[in-house]
């Protein structure tokens, strides 16, 4: 069982939730910008984001009692490692997709 926060975690636990949620958009949005309109120099950026959002995610789930059980430290670290490679899964899905749909739109109308 996991003991619940101390009453004087709270201003650490909102902070640095805030600021997960704060650099996590950060680092999607700068990562999406710099592949969207082609400009790799904020890409440095962005992973700078996801430095400060595992850095907060840490010390959130240390403030929360979260690193204390094997389990939910198992959980950030899974999270933490999803969310550093999802924006380059989600960029490739999307690539892919629109490749194919303007093949399959070339290819109707060179039918037509």
């Amino acid at each position: 069982m996991i003991e619940p926060a101390n009453l004087a975690n709270f201003f650490t636990i909102f902070f640095s939730a805030a600021m997960v949620i704060l650099l996590g958009a950060l680092y999607a949005l700068l990562f999406a910008y710099a592949r969207v309109r082609q400009v790799p120099r904020l890409m440095p950026l962005a992973y700078l984001c996801y430095a400060g959002l595992f850095a907060s995610t840490l010390i959130l789930a240390q403030a929360a009692n979260l690193m204390s059980h094997p389990l939910w430290a198992t959980v950030v670290v899974l999270m933490l490692f999803g969310y550093l490679l999802a924006p380059h899964a989600i960029w490739q899905l999307c690539v892919g997709t629109h490749a194919a749909a303007g093949e399959q739109e070339a290819a109707l109308h060179d039918n037509i």
